[in-house]
């Protein structure tokens, strides 16, 4: 147990912006929702997964919808209380803590401003280890956790809640009504005990997001080795591609960011080009025509200069990046995990190599 302030805010933001895969919305607009909800309400108590006891309600929250959405319309800030209103009703049962769905710059900070704003504790586990853009791809999913009731409320003072026959069913719904509410949405769901959260949560994911966070902060103060060579360790990325942003192609298609961007080589990488692919998160990185990594290993942008996480919303024509690819939960390379995330259920006609095989350690 422990108490997370101001700066321990920042750093799980810049950190959780790495392990969100391009994906999760802009940190910037995640973390002042957060340390907003601080200064106003107190610090927030982090736990430690086995300090939950195993029959306590445990309650994730997240936003829903395409991140350049929810990047321009955020929170309203009377969301949180309706939704656990709703799922307490529901539940006949008082809510113990709130955790993070996922790493990513909003679905990172908004369970804080949940957890500041309702006096709630929150938990250090989440079900992804990054990011995704549906609901059912979770470890909870594959624990058999149903997601409903799924809680759902917008801005303007909507809410309704499903209970459906499967966790892919509650994707349908609720993206039904993430499109009639403008194109994001709050949402509860995989209300759950704390001994389900324990067996099959990915732990320690906040604390992970800081210290990747706080390492990427003190980059370029490292002096034995470069900063890139710094970021790689500490990271234990893998570096797949150096380069210059020349074409970024991008729609808004079922309130999620669909599109590719296209990146030619700098450094020892000039002479040669990589494409990123992506679906809210980045799906797949390809060098001079072959794959290098794909989902569900992370891909993440960062810039090449600072190592901040360049989120698939903040994609701009110039920007010098570096590709990055980062392993993956285990559970996600299992056959159930594959089935869920993996490159063909993303239409991607390619079955899954992991990305330290695939990316051969590195730039060939």
């Amino acid at each position: 147990m422990r108490k997370l302030g101001i700066q321990e805010i920042q750093d799980i933001a810049r950190g959780a912006a790495l392990l969100g895969a391009g994906g999760g919305g802009d940190p910037y607009l995640g973390k002042l929702v957060a340390i907003g909800a601080i200064n106003e309400c107190g610090p927030v108590t982090l736990l430690d997964p086995e300090e939950v006891p195993d029959d306590a309600l445990i309650v994730p929250f997240a936003m829903m919808g395409a991140p350049t959405v929810l990047s321009e319309k955020g929170i309203g800030g009377e969301e949180y209380k309706a939704l656990f209103d709703l799922v307490e009703n529901h539940e006949g049962k008082k809510i113990f803590a709130t955790m993070p769905m996922e790493a990513g710059g909003l679905n990172s900070m908004f369970p804080v401003a949940a957890a500041a704003r309702l006096g709630l504790p929150m938990v250090d586990c989440d079900g992804m280890g990054r990011a995704f853009p549906e609901l059912q791809m979770v470890t909870f999913t594959i624990g058999g956790i149903k997601s409903s009731p799924v809680g759902l409320a917008d801005e303007k003072g909507n809410t309704v809640i499903f209970d459906t026959i499967t966790n892919k069913w509650s994707e349908e719904l609720a993206r039904s009504v993430v499109m009639s509410c403008g194109g994001s949405v709050a949402v509860t769901l995989y209300n759950m005990t704390g001994k389900q959260m324990k067996e099959y949560g990915v732990k320690g994911i906040v604390t992970r997001s800081e210290k990747l966070g706080a390492a990427m902060r003190n980059v370029k103060n490292v002096t034995d080795k470069t900063p890139e060579e710094a970021f790689l360790e500490f990271t234990e990325g893998i570096r797949l591609f150096k380069g210059k942003i020349t074409d970024v192609r991008r729609e808004t298609r079922g309130a999620f960011n669909f599109g590719k961007v296209v990146v030619d080589g700098i450094d020892d990488c000039k002479g040669r080009s990589a494409y990123v692919e992506f679906q809210n998160e980045n799906l797949a990185a390809v060098v001079d025509g072959e794959i290098v990594s794909t989902t569900p290993d992370l891909i993440s942008l960062v810039d090449t200069e600072t190592f901040t996480p360049v989120p698939t919303d903040a994609l701009k024509y110039g920007k010098r990046v570096l590709i990055v690819g980062l392993k993956c939960y285990d559970l996600w390379r299992s056959k159930e995990g594959l089935e869920l995330v993996g490159p063909r259920y993303f239409g991607l006609d390619t079955d899954y190599v992991p990305v330290e095989v695939r990316g051969k350690g590195g730039i060939r």
